[in-house]
């Protein structure tokens, strides 16, 4: 018995310098997890930001490549879009549109919420497209007879 006693003693001695090991560890990998956590988290608001800022860019695209469309038209067809989703998700934002006798293209830019402290990430979308416009078909051409 004598021999199972001292084994004892010794289990607990070596185990006595290993007192508060786990929450020293866990004091330590606890702000790493959360901090990754609120990474992951901040990865998503940037990506739904960046799709918003995208299907604004598509809707201001629309609107200044109809026939008859202006810049102006798809540059307010995109803040209407982005007035109503953004809001909170995308700060800072800008809205640019171009249009010439062929091409338009529409560009938005700003900064996604941020959820971790002096991180801000930028988000760009643009959309570009020909112009919509009637182009009559020349009397020179005929359509072959069956």
């Amino acid at each position: 018995m004598g021999g199972k006693a001292t084994s004892r003693g010794r289990v607990r001695r070596l185990l006595r310098g290993d007192r508060g090991a786990v929450s020293a560890e866990l004091v330590i990998v606890t702000p790493l997890l959360l901090l990754m956590l609120l990474a992951i988290v901040q990865f998503a608001l940037w990506s739904h930001a960046t799709h918003i800022a995208q299907a604004a860019a598509s809707q201001g695209l629309a609107a200044a490549r109809a026939q008859g469309g202006t810049a102006a038209a798809g540059s307010a067809s995109a803040q209407q879009m982005l007035d109503q989703l953004a809001s909170g998700r995308l700060t800072g934002t800008s809205v640019g549109a171009d249009r010439s006798a062929t091409s338009a293209s529409v560009r938005i830019s700003g900064t996604t919420t941020s959820v971790i402290p002096f991180l801000s990430l930028p988000v760009r979308a643009e959309a570009a497209g020909p112009v919509e416009r009637f182009v009559p078909m020349s009397p020179a051409v005929e359509e072959p007879e069956p």
